[in-house]
């Protein structure tokens, strides 16, 4: 391993800067709110913004969709933006939700946990071509000290269907948190750098108990999920929740202080997970 595990690097940030992870959304509508054309201009000028905004907190979460709609000029912005946040202590989490099996599995793996500009100190990734098909993704990330973090258990009702479903006696979100946790048992007793997503606004959570690793909780804010909802989620412990918060805080804008207010509110809403 080049360094030091993404789990350990994210549990040290955590201690140190609290329990939230704000997100980096440049949808038009946003851009239009804070007077910005909806053009790759607009769209660097909001990341340097939020850059600016998040130096102080432990991990940041650009969604990465939002800089693929421009094509290889947003991809340029998303390059930046992500050095940016390296480059000021922050930890980046790539929400690429990332999923193919095979040499596609594997190279998608290079772009998001390899040694290239895209690469970030985590990346999201679905399962639902089954558990085993992230493998590549998994052993790269493990060789470049990188973490991934799977779908579970999702909010939007469509998911349901599939993530409640059982296989024998389990959910397959179940079976997910569960294959996730034999991964991390590898690390122990390090934190394990394979994390889990779960919705912060569903009414049934997988077991979260023997994970091992962190869990990214979204929804938190302006999706209904209350932070004081979150303690002890799923039988998570104390330092394990990540909540990921991006509306809430980024309708404060443009203003880089008042971004930057909004977002340490919810940080100190949220420290007692820590």
């Amino acid at each position: 391993m080049t360094e030091a595990g993404f789990g350990d690097r994210l549990a040290a940030a955590i201690a140190e800067r609290g329990p939230l992870c704000p997100g980096i959304d440049p949808h038009p509508e946003l851009l239009r709110a804070w007077d910005l054309p909806v053009s790759t201009e607009g769209l660097a000028r909001f990341c340097d913004i939020c850059v600016q905004a998040f130096a102080g907190f432990a991990i940041v979460k650009p969604q990465v969709a939002f800089f693929e709609a421009y094509g290889s000029a947003g991809f340029a912005v998303l390059e930046n933006t992500m050095a940016a946040l390296r480059s000021s202590g922050v930890l980046v989490l790539a929400d690429a939700k990332r999923g193919d099996i095979g040499s596609t599995m594997a190279a998608y793996a290079q772009a998001w946990a390899g040694t290239g500009p895209l690469a970030a100190d985590a990346v999201t990734a679905s399962p639902y071509l089954g558990f085993g098909s992230l493998q590549p993704l998994l052993d790269l990330a493990a060789v470049n000290g990188r973490g991934v973090f799977v779908l579970a258990a999702t909010s939007n009702p469509e998911g349901a269907s599939v993530q409640r479903a059982t296989a024998g006696r389990r959910t397959v979100a179940q079976s997910i948190v569960d294959d996730a946790a034999a991964v991390n048992r590898a690390a122990s007793p390090h934190p394990g750098s394979v994390g889990v997503v779960i919705g912060a606004t569903l009414d049934v959570v997988p077991d979260l108990s023997e994970l091992g690793g962190p869990v990214l909780v979204p929804g938190v804010g302006a999706q209904g999920g209350r932070p004081e909802a979150l303690g002890g989620l799923g039988g998570a412990r104390p330092g394990q929740l990540l909540p990921a918060v991006s509306r809430e805080i980024l309708r404060a804008g443009p203003d880089v202080a008042a971004v930057r207010r909004a977002g340490e509110k919810l940080r100190e809403a949220v420290a007692y997970l820590a």
